[in-house]
């Protein structure tokens, strides 16, 4: 099991929050998605480590970006 935070800039509201966790949650391995929208955080759980260009893709699909790591 691997756990990994990463920022996520320009969520506003709900819906932006439903839009991250869906995209994330389709990535293979991907357990749970939890999103804390005040800050931005986006933890993942997933069964490995996830690679960053596939997250980066799946935030930009949803219409938001993965702040600089």
């Amino acid at each position: 099991m691997s756990t990994s935070t990463y920022t996520v800039i320009g969520m506003t509201c709900g819906h932006c929050v439903a839009s991250v966790t869906e995209e994330i949650s389709e990535l293979h391995g991907v357990r749970s998605v939890k999103v804390d929208l005040p800050t931005g955080a986006v933890t993942v759980d997933s069964d490995n480590p996830l690679n960053l260009a596939d997250v980066r893709a799946a935030v930009e699909e949803a219409g938001y970006q993965l702040a600089a790591s």
